[in-house]
C-alpha cells in the first residue's frame, strides 16, 4: 500500500526499540536488552486480591467512565507519597496517565511545536527522544558526568538557545545509571526559575536504591514550580499496570488533561482502583524492599562478573540504584556493528549507545539491563561478552 504517512512518522520510527523487543522474545538469547523488571517480582496474589475485593465492592463504578485526570483516592496516595522526596502537593496536582510514558507524550503534544528545542541529559532515555522527534522538535544535548547533567554546561547554552522545556532522568539514570547530587539538583531548579523554563523529572526507577541515601527531587527545591514531576508503578509493582503520573501546578495538570481527553479519555478506571486497593492495604514498602534485596544480588553479581571478564579498557558505571549499567569500550570498537555479532555468535544482547543520544553519538557505548535475569545468566552472559570484546579488541 502506498500511504502518503504524515511527515512526524518519519521522526517517530526508532529500529533499536523495536530490535529491543524481538529480542526480548529469543528464548536462546541471554538478553541485557530490555529495560524489564524481574516477573520473579511481581506480586500477582496481592494484586488478584486487590481487582477481586474492587469488583465485588465497586464493580459499577470501576468499570464506569472517570475523569481523565485519574482516580482521586489514588491521586492522593501519590501526593502523599511524594512528600517523602520533600515534594508538596495535594491530589489536584496529579494526574495518572497511562505510565510515566504517556506523561511524557502528554507534555511533548501540550508544549511542543515543530521546530522548538528540547534540552535533555546526553545520553538519555531513547523513548523520551523518541517522543520529542515525533513532535518535530530539536535538541540541545547536554553532556553528563558521575554527578548527573553538567549544569554549568546547561546554563550557557540557554543563553544562546532558549529550549521549550528541560528533560531530566535524574536518579538512577536510563541508560547511565548516574545520580544527580543534591547540589546540581538545586542549581536546576533555580536555573528553571530564573529562566522561567520547565523541567520535566522522570523518575520512574527511584525507590530502587541498593546503596547511599536517598535524595530530593529537583522539584522539592526552591523553584520548583517549574519543575513536572513524572513518576510510575511500573518498576514498584508492574508494568503491565500501565500507571504513571504528572506532579504539577493546577493549571499544567489541566492542560495534560485535556490532552489525554484527546488520547484516550482517561486511564483504566478498574485498574487505578485496584492499584488503590493495593498500595493502601499491602505491604507496598516491604514489596519493595524484597525488590531491592534481588536487584542489589543481580546488580553486584553484574559487576563482579565484568570485573573478572571484561578485557582492559574496559569501563563502566556503578550505579547506586535503578536497573541499568553503562558501558564504554574503546573508540575502535563500534557497538551498532557489534550487536548482530553478539547475538549470533554469542547468543547475548545488549542496547548499542548510539539511540541515547541526541546527537547519534556514543557508537562505542552500550546499555547493560541487569533486573531480568536470574545470577547465573548473568555470569553466562558477561563471560560471553567479555570473550567477544577480546576477540574484538585484538
Amino acid at each position: 500500500m502506498n500511504i502518503n504517512w504524515a511527515e512526524r512518522m518519519s521522526c517517530m520510527e526508532n529500529p533499536a526499540v523495536k530490535a529491543i523487543l524481538a529480542i526480548t522474545q529469543r528464548s536462546d538469547v541471554i538478553s541485557f536488552a530490555g529495560g524489564l523488571p524481574s516477573a520473579r517480582a511481581f506480586p500477582v496474589e496481592g494484586l488478584a486480591a486487590a481487582f477481586a475485593a474492587v469488583l465485588n465492592e465497586q464493580g459499577a463504578a470501576a468499570l464506569q467512565y472517570g475523569i481523565s485526570e485519574g482516580y482521586e483516592p489514588l491521586r492522593a496516595w501519590v501526593a502523599d507519597r511524594a512528600g517523602r522526596q520533600g515534594i508538596r502537593c495535594t491530589a489536584a496536582n496529579v494526574l495518572i496517565g497511562n505510565g510515566s510514558q504517556q506523561i511524557i507524550d502528554l507534555i511533548a503534544r501540550t508544549m511542543l511545536d515543530p521546530g522548538d528545542y528540547v534540552a535533555l541529559e546526553n545520553p538519555t532515555y531513547l523513548s523520551a527522544v523518541q517522543v520529542f522527534k515525533g513532535a518535530q522538535a530539536r535538541f540541545l544535548p547536554i553532556p553528563l558526568d558521575q554527578e548527573g547533567m553538567r549544569v554549568d554546561i546547561l546554563a550557557e547554552q540557554i543563553k544562546k538557545v532558549r529550549p521549550k522545556f528541560i528533560y531530566v532522568n535524574p536518579t538512577f539514570q536510563n541508560p547511565t545509571g548516574v545520580t544527580m547530587t543534591v547540589e546540581r539538583r538545586r542549581q536546576l531548579a533555580q536555573l528553571a526559575a530564573e529562566h522561567e523554563i520547565p523541567v520535566i523529572e522522570d523518575n520512574p526507577y527511584g525507590e530502587l536504591r541498593y546503596s547511599g541515601e536517598p535524595l530530593p527531587a529537583v522539584k522539592s527545591f526552591p523553584g520548583g514550580d517549574w519543575v513536572i514531576y513524572a513518576g510510575t508503578v511500573s518498576k514498584i509493582v508492574a508494568p503491565g499496570l500501565r500507571v504513571g503520573w504528572a506532579i504539577a501546578s493546577e493549571t499544567i495538570v489541566d492542560k495534560l488533561a485535556t490532552a489525554k481527553q484527546l488520547t484516550d479519555v482517561l486511564t483504566n478506571s478498574l485498574t487505578q482502583r485496584a492499584l488503590h486497593r493495593f498500595v493502601t492495604e499491602q505491604e507496598l514498602d516491604q514489596h519493595i524492599a524484597m525488590i531491592v534485596k534481588q536487584y542489589r544480588q543481580q546488580r553486584d553479581v553484574m559487576l563482579a562478573a565484568m570485573e573478572e571478564h571484561f578485557p582492559s579498557g574496559v569501563t563502566w558505571t556503578v550505579p547506586d540504584g535503578g536497573m541499568f549499567i553503562w558501558v564504554t569500550l574503546p573508540a575502535t570498537i563500534n557497538t551498532n556493528d557489534l550487536l548482530p555479532v553478539a547475538i549470533e555468535e554469542e547468543k547475548v544482547a545488549y542496547v548499542p549507545g548510539t539511540p541515547f543520544h541526541a546527537d547519534d553519538s556514543g557508537y562505542n557505548t552500550m546499555r547493560l539491563n541487569f533486573s531480568n535475569s536470574t545470577p547465573d545468566l548473568i555470569r553466562t552472559g558477561v563471560a560471553r561478552l567479555g570473550a567477544l570484546f577480546k576477540r574484538h579488541l585484538k
